[in-house]
């Protein structure tokens, strides 16, 4: 059955044995999936979409009923007084920077919670210097380093009684870092600090790769805004790009006018011709969103039989669509990222090599075969070449396909070893 990928029946017994260990937690991920269908299905049902919903505007993008009932849907299954979800945003990084632009001006004070936020907001922030960044225009910014994958809630509420801030970053996903992510639970608890502290600082959550995880998001908890790709999980791997900035009506407004122009804001902007994929993508999400946390807890367990450091491991508590496999072997981390680029459905022939990446300090290895370039709700897997070498593997559009590309991984890991950087 597997010979056609090259598979040894040896590597096939081992996936399949350690998935017997994983049907415990792929129950749990069947619960949430249902629960968060519901909410997807309700709110097309009360926003009553139909087919002339995937009708497309061009030019201005005046009227454009589509665009509207899209963004009341995403505002529904986020717990949010209002969405911003527009094709005009190319990353959920682009969309980051939008709303970071639109909160703040020349003298405020950003401060990040959970570390220094994800390596393609250095330039951003200015953290890397950049004539464009927040920094360039009188911005400032700190960070308070997480303790023990958890926030320092003692350093944050002395450092809020001594400065005054007026946005704070948390980034719930790890990004290319070795802590945790970060649980609803534990942003619900540091939002009720800082309001006990000032009510008026604005909670801003990076939200990427952890929608439809769990029950709730961080809008559900406090969070006044949150920001994602549609490339990862709300798109369910249809949505070609664009991402969403939910919470607040007035911070969704500033966000728009920051987006587009003053005074326009959210009514310009031509959907031309993506409001299915977008509307089919969020139906879909729940679906994808389960497969690929299938396939990471899958990845978890077979890499923890290997002798490889996993995080998370197979049955805790999941986050984000991340898995976390620790090679400290450059060599190996290349080969498994290449394993899982051969058993991918797009330019599974590429051999993939670490390169010097836009945006990244470090060169990055980086197997992406996916209908969307990037899309990391498709399976894939990256990491930077630097100690300890991770790899860092998100995503899968169904369960069967993700195991497939797992053994394709492992086989190459195990056989190839002796690859070069």
């Amino acid at each position: 059955m597997y010979q056609e990928l090259g598979i040894n029946q040896d590597i096939v017994d081992l996936i399949n044995r350690c998935e017997k260990h994983c049907l415990e937690e792929f129950r749990k991920i069947d619960e949430i999936c249902t629960y968060n269908s519901l909410k997807v299905l309700s709110s097309f049902r009360k926003n009553e979409i139909s087919e002339s919903c995937f009708n497309e505007t061009t030019g201005y993008g005046y009227n454009d009923l589509g665009r509207d009932k899209i963004e009341s849907v995403f505002k529904d299954v986020l717990d949010a007084e209002d969405a911003l979800v527009r094709s005009q945003f190319i990353s959920g990084s682009h969309a980051l920077n939008i709303c970071f632009f639109a909160l703040l001006r020349p003298g405020d004070l950003l401060l990040s919670i959970s570390g220094k936020p994800y390596d393609t907001l250095d330039e951003v922030i200015g953290i890397k210097e950049n004539p464009s960044s927040l920094k360039s225009f009188g911005i400032n910014y700190d960070q308070i380093e997480l303790k023990n994958d958890d926030f320092d809630y003692e350093k944050i509420e002395e450092y809020l009684k001594k400065h005054q801030v007026k946005v704070i970053e948390i980034q719930r996903s790890k990004g290319y870092s070795t802590r945790k992510s970060l649980s609803i639970e534990k942003v619900e608890k540091v939002i009720k600090l800082i309001k006990n502290i000032d009510r008026n600082i604005i909670v801003m959550v990076d939200n990427c790769y952890c929608e439809f995880v769990n029950l709730k998001e961080p809008t559900a908890v406090g969070a006044d805004v949150i920001i994602g790709s549609l490339i990862k999980n709300l798109g369910g791997g249809i949505a070609p790009n664009g991402a969403y900035i939910a919470g607040r009506h007035d911070l969704v407004e500033l966000c728009a006018e920051r987006l587009t122009l003053p005074g326009e804001g959210r009514e310009v902007g031509p959907t031309l011709g993506i409001n299915k994929q977008i509307l089919q993508g969020i139906y879909m999400a729940p679906s994808v969103v389960a497969a690929s946390l299938k396939t990471a807890i899958l990845t978890s367990k077979v890499l923890d039989e290997l002798g490889y450091s996993v995080e998370p491991k197979y049955n805790d508590d999941r986050v984000d669509i991340v898995q976390n496999i620790i090679f400290n072997d450059p060599n190996k981390l290349i080969e498994f990222t290449r394993g899982i680029q051969q058993g991918s459905a797009i330019d599974s022939n590429a051999l993939v090599e670490a390169w010097d990446m836009p945006g990244y300090a470090d060169k990055i290895v980086m197997a992406s075969g996916s209908f969307t370039q990037g899309s990391s709700i498709e399976l894939s897997c990256d990491g930077p070449i630097r100690e300890p070498y991770i790899a860092f593997m998100q995503g899968s559009l169904t369960y069967p396909y993700g195991k497939l590309g797992l053994m394709k991984a492992v086989e190459r890991l195990l056989h190839n070893i002796k690859g070069g950087v």
